[in-house]
């Protein structure tokens, strides 16, 4: 007999039963089904093996008792294969009207055939001498039609849906399929072994290693949820259309580290029990020093922060000699956002953007922030298609010089166009564009685009001395820059005195070095700077003196101060005489009338630029401007 071979499955799913049970875990839906088909395929390995003890022993037990033992068996076979089924649907079908269409169907099948399993006949072969013990009949071959349609339920799931089950779990699935499809065929061409429980048996270990070990789903260092945990509970909250609240709880000291001293480790796995221990918690370790907490209900959220902010107040450790600051984030209701996945980018896009989380160490998202989110997501999208598209174009604003009486230079500027062709404002996206990283594929875009302008229209022959680029402070801090300028200028015949990079003082801060080698750099090339808006509230003259700039270039809000503010004009004056005197040029930006135009030519600024003279233009706009304006004085200008 092959009650050894059922013994054997017996014993190691009861391994997995208890290590299943003693492990702390997420209640997550693929987890329930999982322990819903280990306790049936538990139970139907149970059956298999009493099976052939009765039938071997049919002399001791009543005929019906072994009838119902056996067909208790068969009907457990098709209970497994049913789990099979709900356990892959959980994967498939995330919104509840399918998923319960589906689970009517199959408890259709099962209704149908597990009575007909009991009602069927069935008949018993047992030859002790040659160890053959079967059972056959009706009732068999209506369990075995049953388990076979669910099986080819399981594996048209597995094929048709393949793009909605992560991989790693489809091959787990797959293989479990194999090893018992393998097994039953086996099995009905030798009666003699009773091998299909104890497959199922290796295929719920293969489960259990592969997908459903809770260990899984834990951080190592601090016992909570992982960030992996954290995305399949929300997915599943959402598709329940449950709401939650998540507190995120962000430690700049973090508890984390691995060369903790012994009194910090103990503080800090009194801290971490207490936030377990707090009463409708559920804890998640996301990034390095953040840790994510949950709450189903939202009273339990805002008590559970009141509790926790009161808790900090006070050390941790034996005497309490351990104090933590934690920043708090505070989403109170998961329904402001659009798909629970946002809240990762979310919590990331507030971080970084809100000067209350440093003020105060607490923010509340409210709707405000949220839409910001999406309108930050959405620009860095629109960026990444006109970077991947070349949607990205170059316009210039001449540049009138006071003292020559013509345009001599252009400011250039980027533009980017959205999938409909609109032009986005540049505020829409330059701010996104530096914050996130991309404005330093979208500098060296920019430039190449106007090192090939110059190339191609030679705007020198017009009278164009040079072409001012702006630079963001990401830009100037990068090490590789100045020698990728170069390159660029080389590849397009540039001459490096018909560049002039602008740059702000805020470039500077926290990498004067990189910027200052990178200005030294271009500048032994033969490229010139200016610095950019001058009278933000950023720039200051001793930057002025420390920097190699040629030109400094007035802000608009700095003009338009000089026309409204009386006092802004004692200012701006004594600020231009000692520009003046280190013998640098200024720039007057945002001009805009010819009253405007004419102070400043009186106050010797040397170049003007803005409406007055024209918006910044394309290309092509740009060319036709300048060869009509190439002897054009200021007398004869329109103000276009």
């Amino acid at each position: 007999m092959n009650i050894q071979v059922q013994c054997c499955g017996i014993v190691l799913l009861l391994v997995f039963f208890w290590f299943y049970g003693q492990q702390k875990r997420l209640q997550l839906n693929a987890g329930t089904a999982f322990f819903n088909t280990l306790a049936v395929a538990l139970f139907s390995v149970s059956m298999d093996a009493l099976s052939i003890f009765v039938i071997c022993n049919m002399d001791v037990f009543p005929v019906l008792f072994v009838k119902a033992i056996c067909k208790t068996y068969l009907a457990s076979l098709v209970c497994l294969a049913l789990c099979t089924v709900y356990y892959i649907c959980t994967d498939i079908y995330s919104d509840r009207v399918t998923y319960t269409k589906i689970t009517r169907c199959n408890v259709i099948i099962s209704l149908i055939t597990i009575p007909l399993i009991y009602f069927l006949p069935i008949y018993f072969y047992c030859d002790v001498t040659a160890r053959e013990v079967y059972t056959y009949g009706a009732s068999v071959l209506t369990a075995y039609i049953s388990a076979i349609i669910y099986l080819i339920i399981n594996l048209f799931l597995l094929m048709h849906k393949k793009s909605v089950i992560r991989e790693d779990r489809r091959k787990a699935m797959m293989f479990w399929m194999t090893i018992w499809i393998g097994a039953a065929v086996i099995q009905f061409f030798n009666n003699e072994l009773l091998i299909v429980g104890y497959a199922s048996a290796i295929g719920i270990m293969v489960l259990y290693i592969k997908l459903e070990n809770p260990e899984m789903n834990l951080d190592k260092r601090t016992g909570f949820f992982n960030q992996a945990a954290l995305s399949q509970y929300m997915k599943q909250l959402s598709d329940r259309e449950k709401h939650f609240s998540v507190l995120v709880m962000v430690l700049e000291y973090s508890f984390y580290k691995e060369n903790s001293s012994e009194s910090e480790t103990a503080a800090e796995m009194e801290m971490i029990q207490y936030i377990s221990g707090v009463p409708g918690t559920m804890a998640f370790k996301s990034s390095g020093d953040e840790v994510v907490l949950l709450y189903e209900k939202k009273e339990d959220a805002e008590q559970g922060l009141d509790i926790l902010k009161k808790r900090f107040e006070r050390g941790w450790g034996r005497d309490e000699s351990m104090f933590m600051r934690p920043f708090w984030i505070y989403l109170p209701d998961s329904g402001l956002i659009k798909d629970v996945t946002d809240i990762s980018y979310l919590i990331k896009h507030v971080r970084q953007n809100s000067k209350e989380l440093t003020d105060n160490g607490f923010l509340r998202i409210d709707e405000k922030m949220v839409q910001e989110m999406y309108h930050t997501r959405e620009m860095e999208q629109v960026i990444f298609s006109a970077i991947d598209k070349n949607w990205i174009t170059v316009y210039y604003q001449p540049i009138y010089s006071t003292e020559e009486k013509r345009f001599t230079s252009a400011e250039a500027l980027v533009r980017i166009t959205d999938g409909d062709g609109n032009v986005v404002p540049p505020y829409d996206f330059v701010w996104v564009a530096e914050k996130n990283g991309m404005m330093l594929r979208l500098g060296e875009i920019i430039f190449e685009k106007v090192c090939q302008f110059i190339s191609k229209t030679n705007p020198q022959q017009y009278g164009i001395r040079y072409i001012e680029v702006n630079l963001s402070a990401i830009q100037c801090a990068y090490e590789p820059l100045a020698d990728n300028y170069i390159a660029i200028m080389k590849k397009y015949g540039v001459r490096p005195d018909f560049i002039n990079l602008e740059i702000t003082e805020t470039a500077t801060l926290g990498a004067k070095k990189a910027v200052m080698a990178n200005m030294h750099k271009l500048i032994d090339y033969g490229v010139s700077f200016s610095l950019d808006d001058f009278g933000t509230g950023q720039s200051n003259l001793n930057y002025i003196v420390d920097m190699p700039v040629d030109i400094v270039k007035f802000d608009r809000t700095m003009i338009r101060s000089y026309f409204e503010n009386g006092k802004a004009k004692y200012v701006m004056d004594a600020a231009m005489h000692m520009i003046h005197g280190m013998q640098l040029k200024i720039v007057a930006e945002g001009i805009e009338t010819k009253e405007q135009f004419e102070i400043m030519e009186a106050l010797g600024i040397s170049y003007i630029q803005g409406y007055y003279f024209s918006k910044p233009i394309p290309e092509q706009a740009f060319v036709e401007f300048i060869r009509n304006h190439k002897d054009m004085t200021v007398h004869s200008q329109t103000g276009e």
